[in-house]
């Protein structure tokens, strides 16, 4: 019940943390501050991770190969950005399910669990009050086919239903009456 009661005050204390340590060039693998931070965090039972601000601004200047061999380089699998947009994904319980038309693909951001039907609302309420049925292709099985017209030749593309629990990264196309 106190639970409860603290979710409706929405206090500051109360929200999810990620503990950024940013760091110089040098130290983007740790440094005895980062250890400190990250213990703090590993108390909390909160995530950690390093960063570096000039890093990242470096990146962001770069093209693609470049910011490929530049993060080899440092020993990195990914820029600070791309693993901190993940870590707050999942500290989020967020997915993504996408929508793709001739003119757009559009990622929607849901909760982890989100039916069908409550997805298309994110779209528009219309979507979701009209809804009929979801017609779903995992995003593996999209690539893997060459695209939507080749997933149905296929038969990758799934009919769901209202109760259907979207996956991430599922590309969806909502039929829908109003």
């Amino acid at each position: 019940e106190e639970e409860n009661i603290a979710k409706e005050l929405k206090l500051i204390s109360a929200k999810k943390v990620i503990y950024v340590a940013n760091v110089d060039e040098k130290s983007i693998n740790g440094n005895k501050y980062t250890e400190i931070v990250e213990k703090i965090a590993s108390q909390e039972k909160a995530p950690f991770m390093i960063i570096s601000s000039k890093i990242e601004e470096d990146l962001a200047q770069m093209e693609d190969e470049e910011k490929k061999e530049y993060l080899e380089m440092l020993g990195l699998k990914e820029s600070g950005l791309e693993k901190l947009s993940k870590l707050s994904y999942t500290l989020l319980d967020l997915i993504t399910f996408f929508t793709a038309g001739p003119k757009e693909v559009r990622g929607w951001p849901i909760k982890k669990g989100t039916t069908a039907k409550k997805a298309a609302g994110e779209i528009h309420s219309d979507i979701e009050r009209g809804f009929i049925r979801a017609e779903v292709t995992s995003f593996d099985d999209y690539i893997k086919s060459g695209g939507e017209k080749q997933a149905k030749e296929m038969g990758l593309v799934r009919l769901e239903g209202k109760d259907y629990v979207i996956q991430d990264g599922d590309i969806v196309y909502f039929r829908f009456n109003v």
